[in-house]
C-alpha cells in the first residue's frame, strides 16, 4: 500500500491511499513456494508416466526373443539317435548295435548338447532338440542374445534360457522317451520375465 501526504489549505496535511498496486515480500514468497510445489508434482507425474510407457516394450522385446527362440527348438529334430547317425530314421529304442538297424549305430542321444557342439558352431551345430538343454545366453561364447548365426546381437541386457525335459503326454504311444517339454525363459532389464513352453514329440520312427 502506498501513502502520501497533501496539504490543506488550513496548512494541516492530510494522508490519503494512493492508488499504488503490487506485492509484499512474503506474498512473493508464499507464491514462489506455492508454484514451486505444483510443479514438482506435475514432473513427478511426468516422469512417472514416461517411465511406465517403456515397460510394454520391454515386455514386448522379450516375448520377441521367447517366441524366436521356442521356433528354433521345437523346428529341431527330436530323435532317438544322434542326426549324425547312419540309424537316426530306423531306429526304435535309444540303444546301441552296429548291426540291427533297429537300434542306433554309434551314438545315443541325450539331454544337453554333445561333446564340441555349440548352438553358433559352424562344424558341429546344434542339431536335436535335446541339444538345447541347459542353453544359456550369459555363458554360451558368444554371449548375448544372438541369432542362430551368432553375429546378430543388440541385446545385451536382455537373457535367455532353455530346459528341455521328458514328460508323459497321458497316452501310451506318448511316453517319456517320446515327448519334451521346452522352456525358453527370457529376461529383460528391470527383472521382467517372460516364459514360454512348447512340446515336441518324436518323429523318427513314431512307432515300431
Amino acid at each position: 500500500m502506498c501513502t502520501h501526504s497533501r496539504p490543506r489549505s488550513s496548512g494541516v496535511f492530510q494522508l490519503r491511499a494512493s492508488r499504488c498496486h503490487g506485492l509484499t515480500l512474503i506474498e512473493l514468497i508464499i507464491f514462489i513456494m506455492i508454484v514451486s510445489v505444483a510443479l514438482l508434482g506435475t514432473l513427478l507425474a511426468m516422469n512417472t508416466t514416461v517411465r511406465k510407457s517403456s515397460d510394454p516394450l520391454v515386455q514386448k522385446q522379450a516375448l520377441a526373443v521367447a517366441e524366436g527362440l521356442l521356433e528354433e527348438v521345437e523346428l529341431m529334430p527330436f530323435t532317438y539317435c544322434d542326426p549324425d547317425d547312419a540309424n537316426v530314421t530306423t531306429a526304435r529304442t535309444a540303444t546301441v548295435n552296429a548291426s540291427d538297424p533297429t537300434q542306433c549305430q554309434s551314438s545315443v542321444e541325450g539331454l544337453g548338447p554333445e561333446a564340441g557342439e555349440s548352438r553358433y558352431s559352424t562344424a558341429q551345430p546344434f542339431d536335436n532338440v535335446s541339444d538345447y538343454h541347459g542353453f544359456d545366453t550369459n555363458t554360451a561364447t558368444p554371449s548375448g542374445v544372438r541369432d542362430v548365426s551368432g553375429t546378430l546381437s543388440g541385446l545385451p541386457a536382455y537373457r535367455a534360457a532353455v530346459q528341455v525335459v521328458a514328460v508323459s503326454l497321458g497316452n501310451a504311444s506318448f511316453t517319456t522317451t517320446a515327448a519334451y517339454l521346452i522352456t525358453v525363459t527370457v529376461t529383460a532389464p528391470g527383472g521382467t520375465q517372460v516364459a514360454l513352453q512348447g512340446y515336441r514329440t518324436r518323429y523318427a520312427p513314431r512307432s515300431p
